[in-house]
Parts: C-alpha cells; sequence; structure tokens
C-alpha cells in the first residue's frame, strides 16, 4: 500500500533543555453559518509539521541529519525534500534554517491503518534553535514534557490542547501506562495517552476495511474504587472487539495479555463490532460485558452465552483507578452507546461519526433521526477534547466535526424533501435523485437514512400533503432489485 510522510521537528530552547517549541495549530474552515460557528473547540497545540515529498528526478538533499543510517531499513531520507519540508516548517515559526543548529533523526513512526486512505508516517527530527534572542510568534510557546502531560491527563474541559505528533514523538515514554502486548502485525496509536486504537480487519462496509478495538489499561494503579458507586471495576477495558475471523488469533493474544479483571464495552450490535466476543469469552469467561439491552438482544449466544451487565448511559466506570462514563446516544441504533474517558476527556462515538464521510443509521435496528440530532447536540454539549470514531483515525476538532455532520445531514433532508416536491415518490426515485453524484454501490446504505430522513420530515409534518407514505414504505421492498438493474 502507498504511504505519505510528515516531517515533525521538536526544536529545543536554546537555553532550556526541558523545553520545545509547540505551535497552534490551524482551524478547519468556518462553515459561514452563525448556527455552527457558535461552536468552537478550544486551541491545539502541536509540533510544528509539514507534508514530506520525495524528490523528483536523481537528486538528493542537502540537509544533513544524523543518525539517519540507523533507520535506513525503515526509510531512505536522502530520497525525501527535506529542504522543503524544513524550510516550511521554519517559516511556520517565525525562523530561518540559520537560527537552527544540527538536526538529528529523532524518531519514525509508522502511523496505523486506518484507511480508508493509505497511512501517513511521520519522521521527527530534533535540533535546538541556536539565538536566544528570537522573538516568539503569537502562534508559538515553549512548553516542557510535564506541562504537556498536565493537559493530556487532567484535561479540563474547554481548556487548551496537545495534538498527537508530540505524543507519540516524545511523550509517550513518559506516560505512566501500561506496557501492553499487541503483535507486531498490528500496528496501533496511542493518543491521548492511555487511551490504544488498534485498527483491525472487520467485516465493516466501505470504504473502511478496519474497526478501531480500543483498550485502556493504566500502569500499576490500584483499583479500590469498587464502593463508590460504580456500575463495573476492573484493571483493562477493551471497546468493540470486532474483527473477522482470520484475526481472531491477534485478538487472543491482546487479551491474553490483558489483567483478568476485564471489562468489554460494546457501543452497539453491528457484526464489525462483535464479531471477537466469542474469542474473549472463550479466553478470559470471567470478563464483565456492558451493553444497553437493545443490543444484547441481537447479539446471539454463539458470541456472547454469558450474563452481561445492562447500561442506558451515565452509568460509571472505574478501569485502574481511572473513570469512563457511558453515554447514551441512539441515532445509528435504538442501543448505541458513546464513552467518556475522564481524565482525557476523550470521547468514543461508536458509529455515530465515522473518520471519513457520513454515517449510515440503520433503519432495521431502531435507528432515529431525531434521535440522531438530540445525540450529535449532547456530544457536543460535553466539549470533547477528542473524538474516537471505531472507524478511521482520532478527530481533533470535535465540535466541528459534529457541527459538519449537523450541516450534511439537513442538507439531505431538505435535498429529500424537494424531491419529493418535485414528484418523487418511490424510495428509488428519492435516492436516485439526491445521490446521483455518489457511486451506486452507496445507494443501498444510503436508502436507510432516506427513509429515517422521510420519518423526520413526516414527524415535523413537513411532507407534501399529496405525499403518500404507503406507497413509499411500499417501495422499500422493491428498491435493492431496482439498483441492480441499473
Amino acid at each position: 500500500m502507498a504511504m505519505h510522510h510528515k516531517l515533525a521537528v521538536i526544536l529545543d530552547h536554546p537555553q532550556n533543555d526541558a523545553e520545545f517549541l509547540l505551535v497552534k495549530q490551524t482551524r478547519p474552515p468556518k462553515f459561514d453559518d452563525d448556527e455552527y460557528d457558535s461552536f468552537v473547540d478550544s486551541d491545539l497545540w502541536d509540533l510544528p509539521s509539514a507534508q514530506l515529498n520525495l524528490l523528483e528526478g536523481q537528486s538528493e538533499s542537502s540537509v544533513a541529519v544524523q543518525g539517519a543510517e540507523s533507520w535506513s531499513e525503515k526509510i531512505e531520507l536522502t530520497k525525501f525534500d527535506l529542504d522543503s519540508a524544513l524550510n516550511s516548517i521554519l517559516e511556520q515559526v517565525g525562523f530561518k534554517a540559520a537560527d537552527a543548529g544540527d538536526w538529528k533523526l529523532w524518531k519514525y513512526v509508522e502511523e496505523a491503518q486506518f484507511g480508508p486512505g493509505p497511512p501517513i508516517n511521520s519522521v521527527f527530527v530534533r535540533g535546538k534553535l541556536v539565538n536566544a534572542d528570537q522573538t516568539l510568534q503569537e502562534t508559538c510557546k515553549w512548553m516542557s514534557v510535564e506541562s504537556c502531560l498536565s493537559w493530556l491527563q487532567e484535561v479540563k474541559p474547554r481548556c487548551e490542547r496537545v495534538g498527537p505528533l508530540i505524543v507519540a514523538g516524545l511523550l509517550n515514554e513518559f506516560a505512566q501506562t501500561r506496557e501492553l502486548q499487541i503483535p507486531s502485525t498490528l500496528p496501533y496509536q496511542e493518543y491521548p495517552p492511555g487511551v490504544v486504537l488498534v485498527p483491525m480487519g472487520s467485516r465493516t462496509g466501505k470504504p473502511f476495511r478496519t474497526t478501531n478495538l480500543i483498550v485502556f489499561a493504566p500502569k500499576n494503579v490500584p483499583n479500590d474504587s469498587g464502593k463508590n458507586g460504580f456500575i463495573a471495576c476492573g484493571d483493562a477495558l477493551i471497546v468493540d472487539p470486532g474483527c473477522q475471523s482470520k484475526f481472531h488469533e491477534e485478538l487472543r493474544q491482546i487479551v491474553a495479555a490483558l489483567p483478568r479483571k476485564l471489562i468489554v464495552f460494546v457501543t452497539h450490535h453491528h457484526r464489525d463490532h462483535v464479531d471477537g466476543l466469542s474469542v474473549i469469552q472463550r479466553c478470559n469467561p470471567e470478563a464483565t460485558l456492558l451493553a444497553h439491552e437493545n443490543t444484547m438482544r441481537r447479539i446471539g449466544k454463539d458470541d456472547w452465552s454469558l450474563g452481561f451487565t445492562a447500561i442506558s448511559g451515565t452509568e460509571e466506570i472505574c478501569i485502574g483507578g481511572q473513570r469512563l462514563i457511558a453515554i447514551f446516544s441512539p441515532g445509528h441504533t435504538d442501543g448505541h452507546m458513546g464513552l467518556l474517558h475522564a481524565s482525557t476527556h476523550s470521547l468514543i462515538v461508536g458509529d455515530h461519526c465515522v473518520g471519513q464521510g457520513s454515517a449510515i443509521l440503520d433503519v432495521t435496528s431502531g435507528g432515529n433521526m431525531t434521535d440522531y440530532f438530540q445525540s450529535t447536540y449532547k456530544f457536543m454539549e460535553i466539549s470533547p477534547h477528542a473524538l474516537i470514531p471505531m472507524h478511521g483515525r482520532v478527530n481533533l476538532w470535535p465540535k466541528h466535526m459534529l457541527c459538519g455532520y449537523l450541516r450534511n445531514r439537513r442538507g439531505r433532508e431538505s435535498s429529500i424533501l424537494k424531491a419529493i416536491e418535485n414528484g418523487a415518490e418511490t424510495l428509488f426515485d428519492i435516492v436516485a435523485n439526491v445521490y446521483s453524484e455518489v457511486d451506486r454501490s452507496f445507494w443501498i446504505p444510503a436508502a436507510s437514512n432516506v427513509r429515517l430522513h422521510v420519518d423526520h420530515l413526516s414527524q415535523q409534518d413537513k411532507l407534501p400533503k399529496g405525499f403518500s407514505l404507503e406507497t413509499f414504505y411500499r417501495s422499500s421492498v422493491a428498491f435493492s432489485e431496482n439498483v441492480g438493474k441499473l
């Protein structure tokens, strides 16, 4: 698989070796709509970085980087345009090449395969500012490992945040997290510290190929919180073990290496989120399963035949002394749950959002558009510092992403209403009109959202008087056949 590269710079303070430079990250573009632009994520700080491209032709980079040879099996740095990338980074922070000393290749980090696009691997180089008289721009600040970890692990909602580059490049080795035994065949990411994402091949829908297995396993923290009102307490927790059968051995290895006092949290019942439950049941029958009742009644005995603890939202879970909070978030299904990690204020959103594109609501499992809108606003009120979907990368601008989902769904609903007003009567007519620019292979899953949008329009009494819901619902039966004829 092709891959992209990013260059990240750790630039040390000229007079204080404990501090390095962070730059305020550029926010996503505004929506130019006050309803959405009023929801603002807090400032995000991270290492200065730039895209690292291959050199054209036979030329080689003129930038000398100490230690590059030791990483040559992973990356041949001389084949990349370091000059342009470094100049771009230094320009970001208001410096010139002469302001920095020698460069050292600090680390090379291969990104996990979140999809749907290729991974973006990161090259970390480290240098030191040689001119102590340089004045910093307002978008830059010096920070230490301790101050960064404080921002990451003792989070206060709506306060400033630290991004994943500095975590992967420098902080993870200082964080008090358990050294997980993840098979070498499974690249993973830890961000925020203590929140481990392992993308594993699953029976998910296009364009994704994996479901993120999420693991919490705090290091050497005594768990004596059983008497404090928690619905479950354990030494480790995993979320949505949904890998397909050919990855069950890797999942078994992960589970076997975790403490026996294990909690399993399931966001919803879809196969790409529960296909690995049977592995956990065999490997650790003492594990405690947490799920909504509407989720459990759709999970077969072949997946989980032991007991479970029902959750409905607001319940608190204690994992190695760390607090997590269950968030009822119906919409995708009627039993869908999110999970908030209190200390990092990161929010696991299940399939409410995905890393790219829009989410599909399941009309056959209690999916509901009104619930979906309400759950989206509930997530925005939490003001999470990071949004963790089960498919794709962690999102660093949660409110912006959630507003984008609201805007997209409302736009689709407006288009559906317009199609109906222009004479569309059947599900096929509406989908063909509204999704005409979308690959037809996506029409069948999109039809589920269309049906729920029509229900939502009906509940709001917005449908034209001549539109027959009976005809519309009857047409759903023949929809797949009509798409297949195209």
